[in-house]
């Protein structure tokens, strides 16, 4: 198990990266312009939106020196600024994350994959 993890008074507490991936990941969907995560395959190069039961294959979390760094692969709905989206994104995932974690987070990388028109 990988996971982030925190000294208290009372002992150590581990939260597994999957946790966190998947908390982000439906904390990241939830923002206005994201239409999911992207999953790309490295053999072929194709960019394919990720189902909401593997959402997490699209976010990586890692830990340096007690602080997150999370990375995510997105795909934006069509006609939005995608600054205004990726802004709205790193605002609600850090405050959220941070709160349901209680682990500070260091950096926040938005890697967009690609563009959907939302019906």
């Amino acid at each position: 198990m990988k996971g982030s993890s925190m000294n208290t008074h009372m002992g150590n507490i581990v939260i597994d990266n999957e946790v966190i991936a998947q908390y982000a990941g439906s904390v990241a969907v939830e923002c206005f312009g994201i239409v999911g995560m992207a999953g790309v395959n490295m053999k072929d190069g194709l960019v394919r939106l990720l189902k909401m039961d593997s959402i997490t294959r699209g976010i990586s979390v890692s830990l340096n020196q007690n602080k997150l760094i999370l990375d995510f692969h997105v795909i934006v709905a069509y006609g939005v600024s995608i600054l205004a989206v990726a802004d709205n994104l790193i605002d609600s995932v850090k405050y959220k994350v941070e709160e349901f974690t209680g682990i500070e987070i260091e950096k926040i990388n938005i890697y967009v994959d690609g563009v959907r028109v939302i019906d």
